[in-house]
């Protein structure tokens, strides 16, 4: 059960910036006036709204249906009165149909969100059922909905559960703070998805400079009597993507083009665990998170639980406001994140952090001609080589991505983070997924 000495090839050390809210304990946001939440928060397609202006709504109420096996509803986080359904700006940088709730201040829950002493004796049909009418997406940032992965074809047999405690983006810390505040919940949600899977194993992976979080994970399945691992994990980025920690914890390699299912195993982000619990256990719908909201152009860092829909703005204000130099906001981590434009866009499902950077911080040096260093192809986690792929993509020679498994890239930024010449690597091999993507789309 100690550290293990399997890992996947390539990955980075970034500095990891945690220490600022590592050993704060979660905090309750301040109420905010009102949400906004929109209907397209996951993969897949988006729900529908079923509410119109004016409808009153208590905290758990669904304000939107799914539409389609991918996609999932959303809920209000918050009691009150629907002030619009419509067009709000959106993290993703879009302007996203939303559900606009004013509110009361009652925090009135609806009235079926309580105990079912009953949960343990449920079949596999009716958890996947609670799970989706609660709305759940991976909460880890991908968003994609939680049904959905634990539905494996039946020619895919899972044999091993994967929870994702590795937290490897820097700056974030919001389920490190999970683990330690509430691991029964993580681990009974996690009992859930063993059964769903019929899983015959199950793990942890956490990396090895959260030593607290891998103590009281282990104390507590001993606590349970659960027949449970947790592993303590080589820090190294990209740890957390669910191809390298699925080699550093069973040591599999999921083939090129493939999925976690290829090879037995489905991976699962801790806090879509304790939301698994809630909605099984509970019939609790996913309404709030915790976010980390760090950063020198932030006046006080926290790990706050936040209703979703919440502006940035309000959580902006709740940590004291950005400081005078703040230049750069980015929702998630700064590896992987993606750069805000409003502040008036809301937290959503997969909102698992904010970073604000200073207008120092945020200056980004002008590119130089590649030097043929090679640096990318032996940081990358995926075996590729970027520089190729962007050099095809520079020179719009997007018929021969596929032949450099283009679509294989998990754009976790390793390569661009490690260039001395400050390619921007990520942005053009995005543009080259999407060519590829397109291209496959009109050929059918």
């Amino acid at each position: 059960m100690g550290l293990l000495n399997h890992s996947f090839s390539g990955g980075i050390h970034p500095p990891d910036f945690k220490k600022d809210t590592a050993f704060k304990s979660s905090v309750t946001c301040s109420p905010p006036p009102e949400v906004v939440i929109p209907v397209q928060q996951h993969i897949g397609a988006p729900s529908k709204p079923i509410v119109e202006k004016g409808a009153n709504v208590s905290i758990g109420d669904p304000i939107s249906e799914s539409q389609g096996f991918v996609s999932v509803p959303a809920h209000a986080s918050v009691s009150g009165t629907v002030k619009a359904v419509a067009a709000r700006p959106h993290p993703f940088g879009t302007s996203e149909l939303s559900v606009v709730i004013e509110n009361d201040g009652e925090n009135r829950w609806r009235d079926d969100v309580e105990y079912d002493e009953q949960y343990g004796k449920l079949g596999t049909k009716e958890i996947l059922e609670r799970i989706q009418r609660a709305g759940l997406a991976g909460m880890g940032g991908a968003a994609f909905p939680t049904h959905v992965k634990l539905s494996p074809p039946p020619n895919k047999k899972i044999d091993t559960l994967i929870l994702n405690g590795a937290e490897c983006e820097p700056y974030l810390t919001s389920d490190h703070r999970l683990m330690l505040e509430e691991p029964e919940k993580i681990l009974k949600g996690m009992e859930i998805l063993v059964k769903v899977l019929g899983a015959k194993t199950a793990a942890i992976g956490i990396e090895n400079n959260k030593p607290d979080a891998v103590k009281i994970m282990r104390q507590t399945i001993n606590k349970l009597k659960l027949p449970y691992r947790v592993y303590a994990l080589h820090v190294k980025y990209p740890q957390g993507a669910e191809k390298q920690l699925i080699k550093s914890v069973v040591n599999r390699r999921v083939p090129a083009g493939g999925l976690p299912m290829d090879v037995g195993c489905v991976v699962q982000n801790v806090g879509t665990a304790a939301a698994v619990y809630d909605a099984v256990a509970y019939k609790k719908p996913l309404v709030e998170r915790v976010v980390t909201v760090t950063g020198e152009g932030i006046s006080e860092s926290k790990n706050v639980r936040v209703p979703i829909g919440t502006s940035f703005q309000h959580l902006f204000e709740f940590c004291g406001g950005m400081t005078e130099g703040a230049g750069k906001i980015i929702m998630g981590g700064p590896m992987m994140g993606l750069a805000q434009s409003s502040l008036e866009a809301p937290v959503i499902k997969g909102t698992s952090g904010l970073v604000v950077f200073t207008e120092k911080q945020s200056h980004r040096q002008l590119e130089k001609p590649c030097i043929s260093c090679a640096h990318c192809v032996d940081s990358c986690p995926m075996k590729l080589m970027p520089k190729m792929i962007g050099l095809l993509v520079q020179h719009e020679r997007f018929d021969q991505l596929e032949d450099y498994h283009v679509l294989d890239c998990i754009e976790c930024g390793s390569c661009a983070f490690v260039c001395p010449a400050r390619i921007n690597l990520v942005h053009l091999i995005k543009y080259g997924k999407a060519k590829v993507l397109q291209k496959q789309k009109q050929a059918g």
